[in-house]
């Protein structure tokens, strides 16, 4: 045990930690020069296009110094903030960090709110300076933000450049001198904590887990302490590239364990892997449950495959504990999921997985947060979807989530930035400037104003160079109004938004504007309007189809051609009686890109 270590990689987006992890995989021989390739660890095709991490990877390398082998076990974790629960996970089974920040920028927001988690688990952090190669490098500057943010001594960091792999070895050696082996007892009742688990169609669900305490042997019969289910360990081993089978897994280890578990809600992340010969009194604190943040619809487009969208998230949400959902329907889209995120980015990657991995194509309805609603009565709702509104005469007052924000920028966009946040009802109340050139804002904002595109907003103001933090803190009460659409005077509940009351009319005019665009002709006029309760307040039509029915008529008396419009018209007004609007799966996707 003396000679393991168990460390992760933490950082901002886009820093280089799978470059860096991929250097260490070959520095230790770990990988194979056939089986190398950028970003080894992210095995999702996904993430290799979009060049993001969006998984925690663990892999176990051997490395010789001084004559002695040590295990390393090595976490690689996303960046981005709606993947920080990943983070908090990789955290919470490790006893180090390496912490990642970029020559050419500095820290940034996610540097920051990453290194305090790890700093809550009492990690030993390594920092790491990457891409000194770059001829845009401030090696000197970026030292002093370091060492004002966590006061260590400027000795103590490591300037590398993962892309070339000058100095990587150094890190190494770090790990082994610096942090410190795992703690934990042999012969004490066996504590195995599961922080990942993964679905394989021929063994069932595959658990990833760090024996906290005991000794995990293949064959025994094992139990899960928060579930009460018991199995039996059909194998278990360590995770290199691929999974390698062991007979045992021991103190300090970090692996996997497979026991033939098939339904999806037997294996919940943070629990404890027990023995049922001697088991152990008390489960691991580990993780608490996640909070989600945005709350968005999703449904099958055809309703027959409901049970097959069921069984598909079940599937995803072993690989992806964030994400939360339970049943709710429609009336313009039948059965579907209300399901919960943590943040837009989040939500779309769902999506894509959800098609990619088990060929299902949904519809997503208008992402909104959660707010507490007060009722004449004395009750309170906690309302997800705007059709689960009580009626305006029974509410007393609404309460919508706010989060502390922390915003990191150069001091050239500090005024555009400021703006920004103040017309999304923000609430200034600090500014420290970092260095001369970089300032941090604390504000107070709504959640529901940073839902939609102010990540996107920022990035393209700030041309990528402000970086966004956010932690949810309170609610505070809030003058919000519902705004349904109406099409043909039909409400489309999949299309309802609870929005800000001042930002309500310009909101409904745009998405009436846009829907005019998106929605087909029909061969009857469709209105399209906004309404606050029975006012309405912005309205677009998409005009008929028409039938040239005067071709015909060339010449001759006004009164034949009279009789055939009449003609026509009455067939319009029945056919509008008659029709019905079918919304394009583009116009749902639409109301998110508004500018």
């Amino acid at each position: 045990m003396q000679n393991i270590r168990n460390f992760c990689i933490i950082a901002h987006i886009d820093h280089g930690k799978s470059t860096l992890a991929d250097r260490l995989l070959e520095l230790t021989h770990t990988v194979n020069e056939r089986q190398m390739e950028a970003q080894v660890l992210d095995s999702m095709d996904l993430e290799k296009e979009k060049g993001i991490t969006i998984k925690s990877h663990a892999i176990q390398m051997d490395y010789l110094q001084g004559g002695q082998k040590y295990v390393l076990n090595l976490i690689d974790t996303p960046g981005h903030v709606d993947f920080s629960y990943e983070v908090s996970r990789a955290i919470a089974s490790c006893e180090g960090a390496l912490l990642i920040v970029d020559a050419t920028q500095g820290i940034q927001a996610q540097t920051i709110s990453n290194l305090y988690l790890a700093l809550e688990h009492d990690l030993e952090i390594i920092p790491v300076i990457n891409k000194i190669d770059m001829e845009a490098a401030m090696v000197d500057e970026v030292s002093d933000q370091i060492i004002d943010l966590i006061g260590c001594k400027k000795e103590a960091i490591i300037p590398v450049s993962a892309k070339t792999g000058f100095n990587v070895e150094k890190i190494l050696e770090a790990v082994v001198e610096r942090i410190p082996p795992p703690k934990g007892n042999e012969s004490a009742p066996l504590q195995a904590l599961i922080f990942d688990s993964v679905f394989n169609s021929f063994r069932g669900i595959i658990a990833y887990c760090k024996v906290v305490n005991g000794v995990l042997r293949k064959g025994e019969k094992v139990k899960f302490i928060n579930t009460g289910k018991e199995y039996i360990a059909d194998e278990v081993g360590i995770l290199r590239l691929n999974m390698e089978p062991r007979n045992e897994m021991r103190t300090g280890d970090v692996g996997y364990i497979i026991s033939g578990i098939k339904t999806a809600a037997e294996v919940k992340v943070g629990d404890t892997i027990t023995t049922c010969e001697n088991p152990a009194k008390q489960s691991i604190a580990g993780f608490e449950d996640v909070k989600p943040m945005v709350f968005a619809g999703i449904y099958p487009v055809s309703t027959d495959e409901y049970e097959d969208l069921r069984a598909a998230m079940e599937k995803l949400q072993l690989n992806d504990a964030s994400l939360t959902f339970e049943p709710e329907s429609s009336l313009a889209l039948g059965f579907g999921f209300r399901c919960g995120f943590l943040g837009l980015l989040h939500m779309e990657i769902i999506q894509e997985r959800l098609y990619r991995e088990f060929d299902m194509d949904v519809i997503t309805t208008v992402p909104n947060v959660s707010f507490n609603v007060y009722t004449t009565q004395g009750e309170t709702i906690t309302v997800h979807n705007p059709s689960g509104l009580p009626a305006p005469t029974l509410i007393d007052h609404v309460e919508e989530p706010y989060i502390k924000a922390q915003v990191i920028t150069k001091t050239d966009y500090l005024g555009i930035v400021m703006k920004l946040c103040l017309d999304k009802r923000g609430i200034l109340k600090n500014q420290h400037f970092i260095s001369p050139t970089r300032v941090e804002l604390s504000l107070d904002m709504p959640l529901s104003e940073i839902v939609f595109d102010f990540y996107d907003k920022l990035k393209s103001i700030s041309r990528g160079y402000a970086s966004f933090d956010y932690q949810l803190c309170d609610y505070r009460p809030a003058e919000l109004a519902k705004l349904d659409i109406l099409l043909n005077s039909e409400p489309v509940d999949a299309l309802s938004a609870l929005i800000y009351k001042d930002h309500a009319y310009d909101f409904g005019r745009k998405m009436c504007e846009k829907l005019k665009e998106l929605i087909p002709r029909q061969q009857f006029d469709i209105a399209i309007q906004a309404a606050i309760g029975a006012k309405i307040i912005a309205r677009e039509t998409v005009k008929a189809v028409r039938k040239d029915v005067l071709a015909k008529c060339y010449g001759g008396d006004i009164s034949r051609k009279r009789k055939l419009l009449e003609k026509q018209k009455k067939g319009k007004k029945r056919m509008r009686q008659v029709g019905n609007v079918e919304v394009p799966q583009d116009a749902f996707l639409a109301v998110l890109k508004m500018d």
